[in-house]
This record gives structure tokens, C-alpha cells and sequence, in this order.
């Protein structure tokens, strides 16, 4: 799988750490219903519910593919936000991959507010479809992952522009809660040390299956690349690392540009 010896935390594939979800759960808030439905609607998509289930797939699509067949996969993903419950969704293709052992090209990232929610859109006649016709036919392999995120702060659409920077870590065999626990806590402590993130996301996978293993996740919503690109070098995050490292197997990082409109289809 990965190997451990990749770069640092958020600017390497250790930079996104944070409290196991379950440690830090909060207390659902009650959320006023507004009087019509389209105000309802538009405030579930600017702002945070209670708690957000957050869903990631990456995608290696294959070198052979034609510019038309990427073209529809990313038409076909994209056109999925509009699906009931669907609160944010966005697909293209990676802005970079920090990780040499997986070479994937594209994500796809979406919330919901319930974990029915997540199972209702990954049922859906809709979704399949486009699985089966735009996306499997193309793809050489595809991992995908899902955890519940009890303290988003922000709206819960990520604004077109934004950096995305996706963390997902393996843990070595043997490793136990206290560890794993010691890892939460250094991710959840990024917040305050990266200049420039806007949103920090994290939590246990809860479906196994097309992980490949990984069950530690999480995702820094940044203003833009530049702020990426000032993590290299960062001796906090550095320091950060260190203290949990022997606990690491594996690391997954890749960064994502949200895109204004359906990306072309460039390989």
C-alpha cells in the first residue's frame, strides 16, 4: 500500500490530525424550521448541521480514456448535487497527489446531514447510472471513504476556489485507541497552528469495505493554493508529526481545487 516515509502533516501526508470524533461529539442544536421550504433548503446548504457526514471517492482514471469519455464522468458526477439530501458536491480532477504509493486523478466530495441520507444517495437510480456508465468503465481503481464530522464550523458548501487538502492515514497493525486517540488530537490541534484554513473536517471512517485500510480522515478547506503551498516547510506541523509517526502504516494526501463551473476534460 503507501509507504510511511512520504512528506509532513498537512504539507506532507501527516498535516491532518484531530481528536477522535467520538471524543468530541456534541450535542445536536436545534435547528428553527424556516416557513417555506426553498428558505429551509437554502439554509441547510450554507450552514453546518449539528453534525455532517462527510463522503470522498478517489478515482484513477485510466491513461487510455478519451477527452469525451472524461468529459461525461465529470458531467455525470457533478450533476448528482442536485439529488435529494444532497447538501454539497463537487468532482474533478486532483490539483496534486503527495502520495507515491496510489496515483489517483480525480475526487468527488459530497455532505449530507444523516448517514440515511448517505445511503439513499449512493442507492439512487441516478447515482448508479453514472457509476455504471460514465465512471467504471474508465477507472482503474477507486477507493472511497465516509466519516461523521460533529464540529464543522462554516457553511457547508465549499466555495468555489477553495483548497482542498484530504489526509487519510493507515494505522499500523497493533496499534491501539490510546494511539489512534493520540493521532485525533494532533489533527484536531492543526486548526490553530495552518495560517489560511478555513474549515478543518475530521473522523473515523464507517465504511469499510473500499477503504483499502485507511480509517483515519480528514479534509482542510483552505482560501486558495497559495496557503498549500505555505505549509511546506511548516516546523509546527513538523513537530506535530513527530509525536505520532511510529503509530503510522500508511498516508493518502491530495490536494483539490473546487472548481467555478465542470472542469474540461484534461487528463
Amino acid at each position: 500500500m503507501l509507504s510511511t516515509t512520504t512528506r509532513p502533516l498537512f504539507n506532507s501526508p501527516l498535516t491532518h490530525f484531530t481528536p477522535r470524533h467520538t471524543l468530541l461529539r456534541r450535542h445536536s442544536l436545534t435547528r428553527r424550521h424556516s416557513l417555506s421550504t426553498t428558505t429551509t433548503t437554502t439554509q441547510i446548504k450554507m450552514s453546518s448541521p449539528p453534525s455532517t457526514i462527510e463522503h470522498i471517492v478517489l478515482f484513477k482514471v485510466k491513461p487510455t480514456s478519451t477527452s469525451t469519455q472524461l468529459s461525461s464522468m465529470l458531467t455525470g458526477l457533478n450533476s448528482l448535487t442536485t439529488l435529494p439530501n444532497v447538501l454539497h458536491l463537487t468532482a474533478g480532477k486532483l490539483h496534486q497527489s503527495l502520495s507515491p504509493t496510489f496515483s489517483f486523478t480525480h475526487i468527488l466530495h459530497s455532505r449530507y446531514a444523516t448517514k440515511q441520507d448517505l445511503a439513499n444517495y449512493s442507492s439512487h437510480p441516478d447515482h448508479l447510472s453514472v457509476v455504471r456508465t460514465n465512471v467504471l468503465p474508465i477507472c482503474d481503481d477507486i477507493m472511497a471513504v465516509d466519516w461523521v464530522n460533529d464540529n464543522l464550523n462554516g457553511p457547508i458548501v465549499v466555495k468555489p476556489g477553495s483548497a482542498i487538502r484530504l489526509q487519510l492515514i493507515k494505522l499500523k497493525d497493533g496499534v491501539g485507541e490510546r494511539e489512534k486517540s493520540d493521532v485525533f488530537e494532533v489533527i484536531s490541534g492543526l486548526k490553530e497552528k495552518l495560517a489560511g484554513i478555513l474549515q478543518l473536517s475530521f473522523g473515523e471512517n464507517f465504511s469499510p469495505g473500499r477503504n483499502k485500510g485507511f480509517e483515519i480522515c480528514s479534509i482542510g478547506v483552505f482560501t486558495g493554493v497559495d496557503d498549500l503551498n505555505a505549509l511546506e516547510g511548516n516546523l509546527e506541523i513538523v513537530k506535530e508529526k513527530d509525536k505520532v509517526r511510529d503509530f503510522i502504516d500508511d498516508l493518502i494526501v491530495v490536494d483539490y481545487v473546487v472548481p467555478s463551473f465542470v472542469q474540461s476534460a484534461s487528463l
